[in-house]
């Protein structure tokens, strides 16, 4: 039984054809399925049906996230476990949320995010053929990720809602930011084997600070941020590096707010693995480990 990795995010807008213009162009995702308030996408080398979803929605923002897990009875098994930590579940069919769907349980992390475990998401393969393929395919546009990578999201209480994605969820933490009171202001926590699946900062309760898509290395973040620029992106960051998961990143927003990153690097973790402790005092190194600075506009939120 496990949570494998993060599967998809819903994320809101209030101008559905502007946003759908920006990811298909700019980020270079494929619309994989269209309804009258939602359009579905994915990334080249996914096979799955959808891992974006935007929904028309007078702010911007995160409605939901998922994570796909190895198979339907372990569904079973995480409703049992919220069950037994006094966590109401909706579960849903498979199709039943919408087209490509599989089969979820839906439910609230105490930080107020909507969360869904899901599995039997429709496999629509990816862009290359099984026989002889070649490396990437050679039409494609935009900064073109293979895959989406993580989520980092805000919590009033950040210990918190890390206590409850290990007790309950089953993930480790990688890497944490402790403050001089001994309370936790970030963590990064993996399911993957990755340096992080989903990350926590100390926040407004419900916040999305970025959804991150991977890219092959550290020229493809160049390459990103100069398509950028191009195309009027505003950006959050130049291209840098993170002290904490080692990864490097470029961070830019959505043309109605949402922010991005693109992100290449990290580690591997094995289970069992001690965290990374950052200081308080640390804390800009481990977001931007070159020049060590946190700008106050990259802890805005939108909830």
């Amino acid at each position: 039984m496990s949570i494998l990795r993060l599967s998809h995010v819903e994320l809101r807008t209030p101008d559905l054809e502007l946003s759908t213009a920006y990811y298909t162009e700019v980020i270079g995702l494929i619309e994989t399925a269209r309804e009258s308030d939602r359009v579905f996408f994915k990334a080249w080398d996914e096979r799955q049906h959808h891992s974006l979803v935007l929904t028309f929605a007078p702010t911007h923002g995160l409605n939901h996230l998922g994570f796909k897990v190895t198979d339907a009875s372990d569904l079973d098994v995480y409703a049992a476990r919220l069950a037994d930590a006094g966590v109401d579940v909706v579960r849903t069919a498979a199709g039943e949320w919408g087209p490509g769907h599989g089969e979820s349980l839906r439910f609230e992390l105490p930080s107020g995010h909507s969360i869904e475990l899901v599995h039997g998401m429709e496999q629509v393969g990816n862009s290359l053929p099984l026989t002889n393929p070649p490396p990437r395919p050679m039409d494609l546009v935009g900064i073109a990720p293979p895959r989406i990578d993580h989520a980092f999201l805000t919590a009033e209480d950040v210990g918190a809602t890390t206590d409850f994605l290990v007790d309950v969820l089953g993930f480790r933490v990688t890497e944490q930011v402790v403050g001089d009171d001994g309370f936790r202001m970030a963590t990064w926590l993996e399911v993957s084997h990755a340096s992080h699946d989903i990350a926590l900062l100390t926040g407004p309760n419900g916040g999305l600070h970025h959804v991150a898509w991977f890219v092959e290395d550290w020229g493809a973040i160049r390459d990103a941020a100069d398509l950028c620029v191009y195309h009027g992106v505003e950006l959050d960051t130049n291209p840098t590096r993170h002290g904490a998961t080692r990864g490097h990143c470029l961070y830019f927003f959505d043309p109605v707010g949402n922010r991005n990153e693109v992100f290449t690097g990290g580690y591997w973790v094995d289970p069992g693995s001690e965290p990374t402790v950052w200081t308080e005092a640390e804390m800009g190194r481990a977001l931007f480990w070159y020049d060590g600075v946190v700008r106050p506009r990259f802890l805005t939120v939108h909830s």
